[in-house]
């Protein structure tokens, strides 16, 4: 797409990015986690970038995953701070309540409701409160 095997400079392709509309952010992450139907891959310490290509957005994340079993997280020493804050009623995690917050500004307690109403699938709580 940009040609010449590699030799553009970080500040050109910054440049041409934001031309094109594409806003590139650096994300300070302490852990990221993907859960798949069969184990969860944890990356420590990754490196975590935010692509906003005319509003659809793009993670990258660079990093070695370990491969854990589900529920490790939550047992796990690793996990039990982030355990700690999870709500006792429903087991929704608090970590998920800020996503749907910081995503679509509602209130914990609405964040709450959707995330129950939608089995704990992010997605769906957001698309409920946008």
């Amino acid at each position: 797409m940009f040609g010449g095997g590699g030799g553009l400079n970080p500040r050109k392709m910054k440049q041409m990015m934001k031309q094109m509309g594409i806003d590139v952010t650096e994300i300070d992450a302490e852990e990221v986690v993907i859960r798949t139907e069969e184990h969860d891959l944890v990356f420590e310490d990754a490196e975590v970038t935010k692509m906003d290509a005319r509003g659809q957005e793009t993670y990258q994340i660079v990093g070695e995953p370990s491969e854990q079993a589900h529920g490790e997280l939550e047992s796990g020493d690793a996990g039990a701070d982030a355990d700690s804050d999870e709500d006792d009623d429903g087991g929704i995690p608090q970590d998920d309540i800020d996503i749907v917050v910081a995503r679509t500004g509602a209130r914990e307690d609405e964040a709450r409701a959707a995330l129950k109403a939608n089995d704990g699938d992010l997605a769906a709580a957001v698309d409920q409160l946008e």
